[in-house]
């Protein structure tokens, strides 16, 4: 919701008082507020993360090398749940990236632009409040795989699109997709993490998952550059669309009341 309100805020101000410097001034304020308030009212929560290690059996504590490679590629879910971060992060960078510009230079409003730009995150924002909490009845694995295929839908409208509606619409799409994705990818990998080792987990996890921002810029970029903009918005579309398919073929159901015991959670069969 921080992000939709921060793109109608920053649509504004760029329309009334031009692209710069004026749109950057809440960027400014929020990241010193969030500096702030990490310091004076965040409380440290590692005692619960020991306290939940400690009601479980014992089991040896992998090194961070073993916790990397595990978390990128051993482990089938946590592979699975990592490259579909990243994909979806690569795709969200080039929404950001790229989206303005095509419609921009489609003839849009800036005005639209920042509704079209807001409406995105504040669709995800507020879904997740339904799709965290689906996740925990129906499983990670399926909402991971149709999140990924809808946020493929929506880039393929946007490319598709000739008017507001449409773009408007696929926003939308992309919002809930993302919503499916966000908050259950992380309990997935939450699911297979030990307490002893889940930070660790999660920030390999957040590695590859962040990472999509810089690839996401790169690729989509070096894409426009070479084929046009609506190219490298549908070559991202497919990309998202195989990154369901893989979570589909690759990951196993993480979801403690649903996790069935299975030999190969790991490639190969080991342990």
């Amino acid at each position: 919701l921080a992000v939709s309100f921060s793109a109608l805020l920053t649509g504004y101000l760029a329309a009334t008082y031009g692209l710069r410097p004026a749109p950057f001034f809440p960027g400014i304020a929020f990241a010193a507020l969030g500096l702030l308030f990490s310091l004076f009212f965040v409380q440290e929560t590692h005692e619960y993360a020991r306290q939940e290690a400690q009601a479980t059996a014992a089991h040896d504590q992998p090194t961070f090398a073993q916790i990397l490679l595990l978390t990128s590629w051993k482990d089938r879910a946590l592979f699975a749940a990592s490259q579909a971060g990243m994909v979806n992060n690569l795709n969200d960078g080039m929404v950001w990236g790229l989206v303005p510009i095509f419609l921009a230079g489609a003839g849009l409003p800036l005005e639209h632009v920042g509704v079209i730009a807001a409406v995105y995150p504040g669709v995800w924002g507020l879904s997740q409040l339904a799709t965290g909490a689906l996740s925990d009845r129906w499983g990670r694995k399926r909402m991971i795989t149709i999140g990924m295929w809808i946020q493929a839908i929506g880039i393929g409208v946007f490319v598709l699109g000739k008017s507001f509606l449409p773009w408007l619409g696929a926003s939308v799409l992309l919002g809930i997709g993302t919503a499916l994705v966000y908050p259950t990818l992380l309990a997935a990998v939450s699911d297979v993490a030990r307490p002893e080792w889940r930070a660790s987990a999660v920030g390999v996890y957040r590695l590859w998952r962040d990472g999509g921002y810089a690839v996401g810029a790169l690729v989509s970029g070096a894409l426009a550059d070479a084929m046009g903009i609506p190219f490298a918005m549908a070559a991202i579309a497919a990309l998202t669309f195989l990154s369901g398919v893989i979570v589909a073929i690759v990951m196993y159901e993480t979801l403690p009341s649903r996790r069935r015991p299975v030999p190969d959670e790991r490639f190969g069969g080991i342990g």
